[in-house]
Formats: C-alpha cells, sequence, structure tokens
C-alpha cells in the first residue's frame, strides 16, 4: 500500500472506531455469549454452570412453551395478512382524487404514531366487554358483544383487530407505490376493455409486490417479538387462560421475573432459528410472486 492509502485506511479506522467497539461490545459479545449461556443454568446472579443441553430439552416439555409458540404463530398468521390486505385497501381509497384527500390520509397515519403503551391503554377501553365502544355499538344492532380481552376464544383476534388499527405506516408505503405506477399502462388497458378488477391483478398487484414482499418480511419479524401490547393489555399475565402468553413474553419472564436466564437464552435462539426460516422460505418463494420493474 503507498503511504496516502496507509494514511486513508489509518483515518478511516480512526472514524469509525466507535461504532466498531459498539457494535463488539453490544452485538457480537452478547450474541456469543447467548450461545454459551443457553447451555448453561444461570440466573444473572450466579456465575453460570454448565449443563449442557438440558435446557433445550426442558423446552421440548415445557407446555407453557407450546403454548407460547401456538399464540405467536396464530397471531402471525392473523395479522400479517390482514394488515397488509387492509393497508393496501386504505392506500388504494387515498390514491383517489377526491377532496381534503390530506386530510384523510392524515387521519389514517396517526395511529401509527401513537406510544404503543397509549394505544393499548385505549384499546383496554375499547374492548371493555360491559362498557366499551365496540360492545356498545353492536348493541344498537342486538347484538351481544363477545368477552374480547376477557375470553380466551376472543383475546387473541382482539390484539388481530388492534394491529389492524396501526396500519398507517404500511398505507403511506403502498400510497408512495400506487403513485410511481406508470399510467400509460392503466390507458392502455381501458382502450383493451380492462375491467377495474383486472387492472388492479394484473397491473396494480405486479407493481406493487416488491412493497408487499418488503411489509411482509418485516411484519413476520415484528409479530414473532409482539410482547409490549399483550404485556400493558393483560398486565404481563398472559391471560386468560394463557390465551395472550406471546413467545417474547414468556422469555421475559423466565429471564427477568423468574431468573432462568439460561432458560431464556435457549429460547431466543429457537426464536431466531424460526424468524430465519422463515425469513429464507419468503425469500426463496419471492422469485415467483415479486415484479421488479424493468425485469
Amino acid at each position: 500500500m503507498s503511504a496516502m492509502s496507509r494514511q486513508n485506511t489509518r483515518n478511516g479506522l480512526i472514524f469509525t472506531m466507535p461504532a466498531l467497539i459498539g457494535l463488539a461490545l453490544f452485538t457480537v459479545y452478547p450474541v456469543i455469549s447467548l450461545i454459551y449461556y443457553s447451555f448453561c443454568r444461570y440466573s444473572a446472579l450466579k456465575p453460570p454452570v454448565w449443563i449442557g443441553a438440558a435446557n433445550y430439552q426442558t423446552l421440548l416439555h415445557d407446555q407453557l412453551f407450546r403454548e407460547s409458540l401456538y399464540n405467536t404463530a396464530y397471531y402471525t398468521v392473523m395479522a400479517v395478512p390482514l394488515g397488509i390486505i387492509v393497508a393496501f385497501f386504505l392506500a388504494v381509497l387515498l390514491n383517489a382524487k377526491v377532496k381534503g384527500l390530506a386530510i384523510f390520509r392524515t387521519i389514517f397515519y396517526l395511529p401509527s404514531i401513537v406510544p404503543v403503551v397509549a394505544s393499548s391503554v385505549l384499546w383496554l377501553w375499547i374492548l371493555n366487554p360491559d362498557y366499551g365502544l365496540i360492545n356498545l355499538l353492536l348493541g344498537k344492532f342486538g347484538i351481544a358483544g363477545p368477552g374480547w380481552l376477557a375470553d380466551p376464544n376472543w383475546s387473541k383476534p382482539a390484539l388481530v383487530l388492534m394491529s389492524t388499527w396501526g396500519v398507517g405506516g404500511t398505507t403511506v408505503i403502498y400510497l408512495a407505490c400506487l403513485q410511481d405506477v406508470p399510467q400509460e399502462l392503466y390507458e392502455a388497458a381501458e382502450i383493451d376493455g380492462a375491467s377495474g378488477w383486472a387492472k388492479t391483478r394484473h397491473i396494480t398487484i405486479p407493481f406493487m409486490s416488491p412493497y408487499v414482499f418488503f411489509t411482509a418480511v418485516m411484519g413476520i419479524i415484528g409479530s414473532t417479538q409482539y410482547f409490549t401490547q399483550a404485556w400493558v393489555m393483560t398486565g404481563g399475565t398472559g391471560g386468560p387462560a394463557n390465551s395472550t402468553m406471546f413467545f417474547a413474553m414468556y422469555l421475559f419472564q423466565n429471564a427477568f421475573q423468574m431468573f432462568k436466564m439460561g432458560y431464556a437464552c435457549a429460547m431466543a435462539w429457537l426464536l431466531f432459528i424460526v424468524i430465519l426460516v422463515a425469513t429464507l422460505l419468503i425469500f426463496k418463494s419471492s422469485a415467483k410472486h415479486v415484479y421488479y420493474g424493468g425485469k
């Protein structure tokens, strides 16, 4: 290397050193230690004791662990597709040329910027089985509203409904995509006599597929780590009858309430593997369903 190259390399390392140190201390070291602690009995209050694969063997027989996996999978399968469909529908409506469009766009986006704890408390009132807004509206039509968070059969649908309320961020992404779809394609389709559904299916959806793919991946990653809303709305109990005990909540309880840090580390690695496999499957299938303009 020339003297100038060595100087540039040295200067580059000096300027990136804070980021590299932070990466080593707060990312690389925790990941490596997580692997080690998952094979230990560790409470964070005493030194770890190596126990081999005992934590992973215990997970296989942990009924609450299986319930948390089911609850998380249920929420992911229901909330992610529903959120994408609702966001797509709203984006199509907000892309129309109507008066006061900026006001409507602001209204639909507002829920996504409300703090999570505040929105959770708000929905606790909305979903109250006795005087909640939803059940009061259903009562006007002679329909007896469900118990929502007080009923094990309705607790997860209640959280799915709440998540759908906050799709404003995804709607904005889809709206930006809709405005980039070439208008000449719609005009050509109209000349050929294509219906509205045909234009949506063969023009709109293919052009939006990269954005749908992105939001699907991010939605799955986020839903498998679903925690705050369920914790606030159930008081950290995962009730009723463990119907809202999600994987991240059970991991938190093991790590910071029962001080079974080694067990929680094993759960964290399993969660990482689940997210990795799901993401790889989506990426593998994207070649058939995702269209990139010009390719």
